[in-house]
């Protein structure tokens, strides 16, 4: 399959940073990212929802190299959702990415592949992209069903979609267990869990869909694994947690990619 997929490096900065501090994490981003870096990679930030419209500003005021992102939305455009945000307000805001079906979702909010695919339907819907989340716990890899897990999860997750939307949107493979927790899986474990999404993207939706969906990996990923990791054949870049809160730190991780000038 040929490969046309440009890495995406993407911070989820979860529950951290309030307004004032997000516009200055973001500029300080912006200061040590070198042009070779965001010509290799595309680079997304997703603060919380209180800080979405001061980073849109400083990103649109001074042009910065940065990709806006949500870390979550509900899949209505409006309505009696008290405390809930909308894809489409989301949209209005210059949200790129929105991330659906992250672990700690699944895992404390009860959001089963269902929900996640009712999400990733309004994300599409509201002409944004969705970042798919998929990954096992550590019990069910112990019980070797890793491939079991992802596959369900990717397949309820995207039900319904074609295959060009399929084909545009990002998958990211996280494993439960090594989210900040410092365990982290081999790039070679990795790589074989990113494969077997590909090839069950290819084989749902067509070569084409496996040749462009772009696939990250998440979990405990920093400046002394990421290289290893972006490495990788089949993953075309990386959702960071806790490196992405620190400017230096998420610079590094994104000047690991291959092909940076």
């Amino acid at each position: 399959m040929p490969e046309v997929r440009k890495p995406l490096i993407s911070g989820n900065w979860k529950m951290n940073h309030n307004h004032l501090e997000a516009i200055q994490v973001v500029q300080k981003l912006s200061y040590r990212l070198k042009a070779g870096d965001t010509a290799a990679a595309d680079v997304s930030v997703h603060p919380a929802f209180t800080a979405l419209r001061s980073v849109q500003t400083v990103i649109d005021a001074d042009e910065l190299p940065i990709l806006l992102g949500a870390q979550n939305c509900h899949w209505e455009t409006s309505g009696a959702f008290t405390g809930e945000v909308s894809p489409t307000m989301l949209a209005k805001l210059g949200v790129r990415y929105v991330i659906v079906g992250h672990s700690e979702r699944r895992q404390l909010m009860g959001e089963d592949d269902a929900t996640v695919n009712r999400k990733a339907r309004a994300v599409l819907a509201a002409a944004m992209t969705p970042i798919v989340c998929v990954g096992e716990t550590l019990e069910e890899r112990e019980a070797d069903r890793t491939d079991e897990v992802v596959t369900r999860q990717l397949t309820g997750s995207l039900d319904g979609l074609k295959a060009d939307q399929v084909g545009a949107l990002v998958v990211a493979y996280e494993p439960v267990w090594a989210i900040g927790t410092g365990r982290n899986a081999t790039p070679e474990d990795a790589q074989a869990v990113c494969a077997t999404l590909r090839g069950l993207v290819a084989g749902r939706w067509g070569e084409q869909a496996g040749a462009t969906v772009r696939i990250q990996y998440g979990g405990s990923v920093n400046p002394g694994n990421a290289a290893d990791i972006l490495a990788q054949r089949d993953i075309d870049g990386a959702l960071v947690g806790g490196a992405s809160l620190d400017p230096d730190q998420f610079a590094a991780v994104v000047a690991s990619v291959p092909g940076r000038r």
